[in-house]
């Protein structure tokens, strides 16, 4: 019987595209060619599995089609496709041609249209066919020789759907009574709007008693209440949903039994597709080795970091053989020490009872140190030497986000000494757009799906005793996972299995990951950067920060007292009583009742908007605008920080015990979390206030070490200008020296107003700033921005260089770089999109700046905690927020070590052109004083 498969391209495009939205693939252009490398896989699947004899792709047009005319409202809710799967599709065609395989389309008709009237045009004539599409609304058109073909969802193998598999996904009987049930119930992804208040079980019983929507509605005197009354209200709706929901199989589209013969590809023509979009798997993949053409190193080091192994299916610890050991004996025991003493790198994970890293208590430690082999040491006291001895060893220690492994053993006095290869980190750099949890790596990288936590942690009583290394698989089947993890339940021996795992694919994924960190040219920013800060965050984050409890109290109290004071006074401006926390409300009162403007902006909901961004352009229109503005920021500050300050003090410690994030930020930036204190404002008074409640511990007193305006020093650094960068080595006050240039005076002539004038225009031309954005900042007319702005220019004529050069090269690249070599990828610079193209080219001119100050002040932390811990001294580094950094700092040596954190500061990134770098310094009782 000949097979023919028809591939519903529109719906396989959209979903290859969304498949890898996490972990775009790019070609060294910066182009996305996601959807084409997911089609591509899909179609040799079909083609090397399945041996189709007939084969054809469908498409729709933009035309409208008869379900437009009947009903505009159609598909209306639908995004605009986005703009890199739109220029994908034609090189999808492309494709389908170097195969030799038809493109059906028809103005007017959706590819489901086409797929239909074909494969009920083959049956008669003796075919098997096969709809492949990811849309389960084609099974009105099973027959017994029509089937559904989805393609596989991570990794899993195919699903084929025939007439048998109805009941089960459909509950119905008949294909054709989908059509009913979407009439029913619509589709929302269709935007068909069925009928109010009847879902997919109601949909399925209602059919099973009347059989049709026609039949329903000749009927509905059998039926009571709401759902009687809805069903006659919107019975004309309920037959147009039908309707919209009926694929047409009357299509008139010219096409014969021969044009879909499968035949042989053109070869030179998938060569010449692959190696421009730079899919050397593929070209593997079809012609062997010696198929590819010679391509560029550029090219080779994209591919290794871009182009992922499609994995069909994923395997398990079930299919690959392993050898992990259960050390629980002291001979075992010493074994294990032994074989780590002689190695040169080793990868461990731990295993503990909790999350949280002071209450986390050591249950073992899992080791591995070659593919497919492991071990596990359940934890006692009595290793504690023999373990410290080990993870103290110059040998470099593997591990997937090491830094909670860190702080867990830093809290049980082990302090782990590095180099460190953390595999969460290593992917963040060679493929920062996608997700990095080890399991998604696994499966990405390796094909393999390791055994989840959840699946075998359970309160319950322990599994039946195994003398063997115990079966995973057996004992979550046996349990049910409870919402508590209790992870001394866990059986020792399936404890063990499930550790020696995660060891054993982290090690894979440290292999695996090596080369393409080599590739991806990010070897030295891993190691002379992020993995050396390691150690130092778990230092600070395990050392904190104290708080004053009395204190936050006590300014909340007063935040308190100013939150109500501005609630009175916008009800006053207001005229009477609303819900200030509403924006519905708020809008009601600014554009209808007090009427601030005449046209005011919306949401897509109607309602008028009124964020923090449309506030600031009506500030000076009406005293209420500042007064909102003024409410929002306390009520935040009190509910962010002073309310719940409070509830982050570690009771073991008294003090609060951030988490930093190191490659969170596109730009290398730290981020901190669980709580945040590097959004703390510290330009408002109330932000500031916040800050006195952070102290020292007794004895101490706190150090702040602010860098000096160190983005415009970078900027003025990197781009060469003279002016600039002479008036940073006079020492001179760069706004006041800007203003002088920028308005023509001297000096001592500068106004206040012209200074802060020349700080906005500094700072925000590393930032891109417009003339629009400027005056919008400033209150001043367009016109007189852009003049500021081109008189900037003029007067620093090397940064408007700089800037202009940087976005130049990186569109031959897409991507840019710090002073260490830091990189970012930045594909919309390739965008058509003006909007989109112009955001990527800010980025462009920022993030060198950007980078490179967190580069500076990363490698600074390194140095100075280096410095701290060689010299025994008391004194500990607390916080790093954006470009300060906060220290306990022993009074006995204040004197000593202010001036060696200085200079550990200032030099730790020197700048091109000898721009000097400064750093301001600062002490006090609490952090404000200190600031």
């Amino acid at each position: 019987m000949p097979r023919l498969f028809l591939l519903d391209g529109m719906a396989l495009v959209y979903r290859a595209h969304f498949a890898f939205i996490q972990n775009p693939i790019r070609n060294s252009k910066g182009v996305n060619t996601s959807a084409l490398y997911g089609f591509i896989n899909t179609l040799l699947t079909i083609l090397e599995k399945e041996k189709p004899t007939h084969l054809g792709v469908a498409f729709d047009t933009s035309a409208p089609t008869a379900r437009h005319i009947r009903f505009p409202a159609y598909k209306a809710q639908r995004d605009e496709m986005p703009e890199e799967l739109a220029a994908a599709i034609p090189q999808v065609k492309r494709l389908c041609a170097a195969f030799h395989i038809p493109v059906l389309e028809l103005d007017g008709y959706e590819a489901d249209d086409i797929i239909g009237t074909l494969a009920l045009r083959a049956e008669p004539e003796g075919y098997e066919t096969y709809m492949v599409t990811p849309d389960k609304d084609f099974a009105q058109l099973l027959s017994p020789t029509t089937f559904m073909w989805k393609p596989g969802k991570k990794g899993s193998e195919r699903e084929v759907i025939d007439l048998a598999k109805l009941p089960e996904i459909w509950g119905v009987n008949q294909p054709a009574q989908i059509i009913d049930l979407l009439g029913l119930m619509g589709d929302t992804v269709d935007n068909i709007p069925g009928v109010p208040g009847i879902g997919p079980k109601t949909a399925q019983k209602l059919i099973a008693d009347f059989h049709t929507v026609e039949d329903l509605l000749k009927n509905t005197a059998k039926l009571k209440g709401k759902q009687k009354e809805n069903l006659e209200a919107y019975a004309d709706q309920a037959l147009l949903s039908k309707e919209l929901a009926t694929i047409d199989r009357t299509v008139p589209i010219e096409v014969t039994w021969e044009s879909l013969e499968l035949s042989s590809r053109d070869d030179e023509a998938v060569k010449a597709l692959f190696t421009e979009f730079e899919f050397r798997t593929l070209t593997k993949r079809l012609f062997g080795e010696g198929g590819a053409k010679t391509e560029t190193v550029a090219v080779e080091v994209t591919e290794a970091v871009a182009e992922p192994t499609l994995f069909e299916t994923f395997k398990t610890i079930r299919e690959v053989d392993h050898t992990y050991h259960l050390a629980d004996t002291p001979e075992k025991q010493a074994e294990l020490f032994a074989a780590l003493k002689g190695l040169d790198s080793f990868c461990f994970d731990i295993e503990t009872t909790a999350l949280d890293r002071f209450e986390a208590k050591l249950l073992g430690v899992a080791f591995s140190w070659k593919a497919h082999e492991g071990w596990y040491l359940p934890y006692a006291d009595s290793l504690h030497a023999p373990l410290k001895e080990v993870l103290t060893s110059s040998a470099e220690k593997i591990g997937h986000n090491l830094k909670y492994d860190l702080s867990v053993l830093l809290h049980h006095g082990i302090r782990v000494e590095g180099p460190f290869f953390d595999t969460m980190l290593v992917d963040s750099l060679v493929a920062p757009e996608r997700r990095h949890g080890m399991d998604y790596l696994s499966e990405t990288l390796l094909g393999y799906t390791p055994v989840k936590l959840k699946d075998i942690a359970t309160a319950l009583p322990a599994a039946p005793a195994d003398d063997g290394a115990g079966d995973l698989f057996a004992f979550a089947a046996e349990k049910k996972v409870s919402k508590e993890l209790d992870m001394t339940a866990i059986p020792l021996a399936v404890l063990a299995e499930y550790a020696a795992e995660d060891a054993d694919v982290t090690f894979q994924l440290a292999q695996h990951l090596r080369p393409l960190l080599a590739a991806s040219g990010q070897e030295a920013v891993y190691r002379d950067i992020e993995g050396k800060l390691l150690p130092v965050l778990v230092a600070m984050e395990m050392e904190g920060i104290a708080v004053n409890p009395n204190a936050l109290g006590t300014i909340g109290a007063e935040l308190q007292t100013r939150i109500d004071e501005l609630a009175v006074s916008i009800r006053n401006h207001a005229g009477g009583d609303f819900n200030l926390g509403s924006p519905k409300q708020l809008g009601e009162v600014l554009f209808d009742r007090l009427g601030l403007v005449d046209k005011a902006k919306k949401t897509k909901t109607g309602q008028y908007k009124t964020d923090e961004a449309t506030l600031l352009t009506l500030e000076g229109k009406h005293p209420i605008i500042a007064d909102i503005l003024a409410w929002r920021e306390a009520t935040k500050l009190k509910s962010t920080y002073l309310d719940a300050l409070p509830k982050y003090i570690v009771a073991e410690t008294g003090r609060i015990h951030t988490t930093f994030h190191q490659l969170v930020a596109a730009t290398g930036r730290l981020a901190s979390t669980d709580p945040n204190l590097q959004n703390i404002p510290i330009r408002s008074e109330a932000g500031r206030s916040i800050r006195k409640a952070f102290v020292p511990r007794e004895g101490f007193t706190l150090l702040s070490c602010d860098y000096s305006q160190i983005e415009l020093r970078v900027m003025a650094g990197l781009s060469g200008d003279t002016s600039m960068s002479d008036a940073f080595r006079r020492n001179l006050d760069i706004h006041t020296a800007t203003a002088a240039k920028v308005f023509g005076v001297e000096e001592g002539h500068v106004t206040r107003e012209m200074r802060s004038t020349a700080k906005m225009v500094n700072f925000g031309i590393i930032y891109g700033i417009s003339a629009f954005g400027l005056s919008q900042r400033l209150s001043i007319p367009r016109a007189e921005a852009a003049s500021i702005i081109d008189a900037y220019f003029r007067e620093y004529p090397a940064i408007r260089e700089f800037m202009d050069r940087t976005v130049t090269e990186a569109r031959e690249t897409c991507q840019v770089e710090t002073l260490t070599g830091r990189r970012r990828s930045l594909p919309d610079l390739a965008s058509g999109n003006q909007s989109i193209r112009g955001n990527a080219e800010r980025a462009a001119i920022n993030t060198p700046i950007q980078g490179t100050s967190a580069d500076m002040i990363k490698l600074a932390m390194i140095r100075i905690d280096a410095m701290l811990r060689e010299g025994s001294y008391k004194t500990r580094m607390l916080l790093q927020v954006h470009d300060e950094l906060v220290f306990d700092l022993a009074l006995d040596e204040k004197d000593e070590l202010v001036p060696k954190i200085l200079d550990a500061m200032r030099h730790a990134l020197p700048l091109p052109g000898d721009v000097p770098v400064e750093v301001e310094a600062g002490t006090g009782d609490n952090w404000l004083a200190a600031h």
